[in-house]
């Protein structure tokens, strides 16, 4: 491998970290906004839910930076994972990564089909939530506001009545179980790629990671999980 070819693809990895590593955070604060669905009440939910509607253009801006990250991530993503597989003749029976354990597993060698998987399950999510009926359809929810009280779209009922359904429940754990298994290996690879890591270190960054990730994803799942079992509307 040339000079040329090797710059390319520590800019590449480099940039499958940077927005890994914003994605992740994404995550950590969608995951702490959607965890006041397991409240008793809607109120604080759908407040949030409104104040976040409440920004229109610059809602409009983030969400399509969002959407761009993503994209970029997983074609960035798919790319490196055909150069890798092109530039291999033969396969190993067992590939160790510098500084110890082999971190080879079943997260790591399907990161490309679980990072699919992600990215049709989140245009769905949204097409699913965001789209879904509003206060035109009676969702309606009153919300206090500084002029007094607002009508807000009732997301919190809506979650809810999605959740009682089995089908929709077992579809959302099915992906999220995705996120899980890109996740454990994923905020690992992150910190390698933006160079966080160091030879005497790598082993418990990787354990670290990989239980943090799994934490994220499982923290997502309780939701459905919650709200089918012990949910209920007030």
């Amino acid at each position: 491998m040339n000079r040329k070819h090797l710059a390319s693809l520590v800019v590449k990895k480099l940039v499958m970290a940077v927005t890994g590593l914003a994605l992740l955070g994404f995550l950590i604060t969608h995951l702490a906004a959607n965890l006041l669905l397991l409240k008793s009440e809607g109120e604080s939910f759908n407040a949030y839910a409104h104040k976040l509607a409440s920004y229109g253009g610059l809602l409009y801006a983030a969400e399509i930076g969002l959407a761009f990250f993503f994209l970029y991530h997983a074609y960035t993503g798919i790319r490196l994972a055909l150069r890798a597989k092109s530039a291999r003749s033969v396969k190993y029976e067992m590939t160790r990564t510098k500084g110890g354990q082999s971190k080879w597993g079943i997260a790591s060698n399907n990161m490309v089909i679980t990072g699919s998987a992600i990215l049709i399950f989140l245009v769905l999510h949204v097409k699913h939530l965001k789209f879904g009926p509003g206060i035109e359809a009676g969702y309606s929810f009153p919300i206090a506001g500084g002029s007094g009280t607002e009508e807000a779209r009732d997301l919190y009922r809506y979650v809810y009545e999605q959740f009682k359904n089995p089908g929709v429940v077992v579809a959302y754990v099915a992906a999220l179980l995705a996120v899980l298994l890109h996740l454990r290996h994923g905020v690992w690879s992150a910190f390698q790629s933006a160079g966080l890591t160091r030879e005497n270190t790598t082993a418990t960054l990787y354990k670290i990671g990989g239980a943090f990730g799994v934490l994220l994803a499982l923290g997502f799942i309780v939701i459905p999980v919650y709200v089918y079992f012990f949910g209920s509307i007030q």
